[in-house]
């Protein structure tokens, strides 16, 4: 979206950022939806998924504020403490990632990498026809399916609870300043 932000709205999320986000969400679909028969796609699907989770990774440490992994990711002690506030129903806004975000981020991009790399791995000669890498990658796609649904849910929990639309936030980059 190319709309400007108003006074009472901060960017948050980069371009790069929401590029990584929605080509992710995008590749990790279309390979969910090849599985069975999809070949030559599927494998493509695979490649494009490992390279955006590449990318995303090193933008982790160099990309702007908000992408970087340092500004989103707390301690253990730190996101049973927000956990605890958000059952309470008195967690605090964060205009990046809040503490269960930051960690559901490293999840996904972690089993999608995961997910990846066995798909890889599949098809080299020396783990060609392998059952047990066969399985291992079909348990990672299903672990990275379970934690997409999980996250798109803590998006929704999190929009109504915040009343700000975080889906739409990461197409046009923007939040409310407060």
């Amino acid at each position: 979206m190319t709309s400007r932000p108003t006074a009472s709205q901060v960017r948050v999320w980069d371009p790069l950022l929401r590029l990584c986000h929605w080509a992710l969400a995008t590749l990790v679909l279309g390979a969910w939806f090849t599985r069975s028969g999809g070949g030559l796609w599927h494998e493509w699907l695979g490649y494009g998924v490992g390279a955006v989770v590449a990318l995303r990774f090193v933008w982790g440490w160099i990309g702007p504020e908000h992408a970087r992994f340092a500004s989103f990711l707390r301690s253990p002690a730190r996101t049973l403490h927000y956990a605890r506030q958000v059952l309470a129903r008195s967690e605090p806004r964060h205009l990046g990632h809040n503490p269960l975000g930051g960690w559901m981020a490293v999840l996904l991009l972690a089993t999608a990498a995961l997910t990846a790399g066995t798909g890889w791995l599949y098809t080299t000669e020396r783990y060609w026809g392998e059952q047990w890498l066969e399985e291992l990658h079909g348990a990672c796609a299903d672990a990275l399916l379970a934690l997409a649904a999980l996250h798109v849910l803590g998006v929704a929990f999190t929009s109504r609870r915040q009343r700000e639309n975080l889906a739409v936030a990461m197409l046009h980059g923007r939040k409310r300043f407060r």
